[in-house]
């Protein structure tokens, strides 16, 4: 009777899992449990989850498979990503500091697609449509450091609102293009296609930032509203906008993250809302993308020849030696400190968010290959690491020098 039920439990405890119950408390576990490992060897707890994705996906321990439960919340993840990183820019120093941001989001953008370009389709031999995704990649970070900079209370430093609103710029463009490299690749560009598109966004736009915040400006104002109307209504209206984004032509994770600039002055930073938001995010959808992530790189590509590894090491060289020359050229135009370039260095070195969904969305539409994808995935975990250790440093050295971290 004993052997019966153990070969029961045994046969229903098949691999991978295809149980909701059984993937989501799988996957709770590590959410659980990845932050605190990586915390003892100090390492960011987004690569974390990425070696855990990889550990238990379809070319780890197969524990996990691609199926319709990790599909929905691997892409509520990623929508969420995009739309929490517009929410939590402060777009009132942004204004203030426009001009610079300006021009620090222009050679955050320009420097890596021009040197990472030529990088891509000559030395690598990629196409010229897999050359500028790959090189726009380049153009995007992730503020993954930023709690570094508010444990050490220099946010309102020139630096730091600079980098943040190079942030909106440079991702932003790179969104832009890579709707253009998709619809190059299914429809092949022409007169009619920019036309489409043109108005399209326009209307999408037009849309996003009058009528949207008029009617969230009403429901979130309202005297009786609750907590969970109140977030039920912003995840709505993130949702929305990535609906209104694909019927416009453009990935959906554009519409999320420009309901969240349209959104951002009506969600005070300091509100139960944004906290809920922020609570959320980092507690569930987020996790489950990079975990996602981790799940469809196969490492052992990496090991059938010198190739591919050539390719994560030029990928991640290119990735830190463009941001490091845009935070140069920065210093030098504004007269910044060492420590100011180290800082913004640190701050736009990480890649993770968009970079992530740009080599996913290119890799599924047969733009980007196994080598790049992997590559990137290394990219993901050195930057990051990089990233937090620069930022570290040059926050430590503001807070013990700050009298020469002001602008000459």
């Amino acid at each position: 009777m004993s052997n019966s039920i153990w070969g029961h439990l045994l046969q229903d405890f098949h691999f991978p899992l295809v149980n909701p119950v059984r993937i989501f408390t799988l996957v709770l576990f590590i959410i659980l449990l990845s932050p605190m490992l990586m915390a003892k060897i100090k390492v960011p707890h987004i690569v974390g989850f990425i070696v855990a994705g990889m550990i238990v996906g379809p070319f780890g321990l197969n524990l996990l498979g691609k199926n319709l439960a990790v599909e929905l919340f691997a892409t509520i993840g990623l929508l969420y990503i995009m739309f929490l990183a517009g929410i939590e820019l402060d777009l009132a120093e942004f204004k203030q500091k426009k001009n610079r941001s300006l021009v620090f989001g222009a050679l955050t953008f320009f420097v890596p697609i021009i040197i990472g370009f030529p990088v891509c389709y000559y030395l690598l031999g990629y196409s010229f449509l897999t050359s500028l995704l790959t090189a726009s990649m380049f153009a995007t970070h992730t503020l993954v450091a930023y709690p570094i900079v508010s444990k050490y209370k220099i946010a309102a430093n020139e630096a730091v609102a600079v980098t943040i609103g190079g942030t909106i710029l440079t991702d932003t463009a790179v969104l832009i293009i890579l709707a253009v490299i998709i619809d190059s690749k299914t429809n092949g560009l022409n007169a009619a296609f920019w036309l489409q598109l043109i108005v399209s966004l326009t209307i999408f736009t037009l849309i996003v930032f009058l009528v949207v915040p008029r009617i969230a400006k009403w429901f979130l104002n309202k005297p009786n509203g609750s907590d969970t109307a109140q977030y039920v209504f912003i995840l709505t209206a993130m949702f929305f906008s990535a609906f209104l984004a694909q019927l416009a032509g453009v990935e959906p994770i554009i519409g999320a993250f420009i309901a969240a600039l349209a959104l951002n002055r009506l969600i005070p930073k300091p509100s139960k809302l944004f906290s809920n938001i922020q609570f959320v995010g980092n507690a569930i959808f987020i996790p489950f993308f990079l975990i996602s992530v981790g799940m469809v790189v196969n490492l052992q590509v990496l090991f059938r020849g010198a190739g591919a590894i050539t390719v994560a090491v030029i990928l991640t060289v290119v990735a830190l030696a463009c941001k490091w020359i845009s935070a140069f050229f920065t210093q030098k135009i504004y007269n910044y400190s060492n420590t100011q370039r180290r800082l913004i260095f640190g701050l736009s070195s990480s890649h993770a968010a968009a970079t992530l969904a740009i080599i996913l969305i290119g890799y599924k539409n047969g733009i980007i290959n196994d080598d790049i994808l992997n590559g990137t995935v290394i990219l993901i975990m050195v930057t990051c690491m990089v990233a937090s250790i620069v930022t570290e440093q040059a926050g430590k050295k503001m807070v013990e020098v700050p009298e020469t971290e002001l602008v000459q």
